[in-house]
């Protein structure tokens, strides 16, 4: 028996529209991790891009469990002295919710140029439009929670 591994060119990419409204954060940004790096595939190999694309639209109405609405920090840092920025989850929900998802799922996807790579097959859009029609996405339907 010999092992599979896949092939850039032998790849079909699909591409999928998640709507976050109402989703939680982390469990949004786990599903659109696997979508990105090709998990669902049964081709799946590792240190290939085997991933579909993945357009997110209604960040804005993505919802996070527990106080984390009011908790929840972003840091960043600019590396010179005194550079620490902090801004709460209840502001960049209100002036930058695309961030939040960018954020969330980059941190899901390998650290090295295979991630950076997969990480670029994803659009995120804080209203319910987005300028991919051409591409004829997907509608992504999530499993249902609480069931196996």
């Amino acid at each position: 028996m010999k092992t599979y591994s896949a092939k850039p060119l032998e790849l079909e990419r699909t591409w999928w529209v998640i709507d976050a409204e109402g989703l939680t954060l982390g469990r949004l940004a786990s599903q659109i991790a696997n979508l990105l790096r090709g998990k669902h595939k049964p081709q799946f190999t590792p240190n290939i891009d085997t991933g579909d694309f993945v357009i997110v639209i209604n960040a804005e109405k993505v919802k996070v469990s527990g106080s984390k609405f009011t908790t929840k920090l972003y840091r960043r840092h600019s590396h010179y002295p005194g550079g620490l920025k902090t801004v709460k989850f209840c502001d960049m929900q209100a002036n930058r919710p695309h961030k939040i998802i960018e954020i969330a799922v980059k941190g899901m996807l390998p650290h090295n140029t295979l991630g950076r790579q997969q990480f670029h097959k994803m659009f995120v859009y804080a209203g319910a439009e987005h300028p991919h029609a051409a591409q004829k996405p997907v509608s992504y339907q999530f499993a249902k929670e609480g069931a196996n």
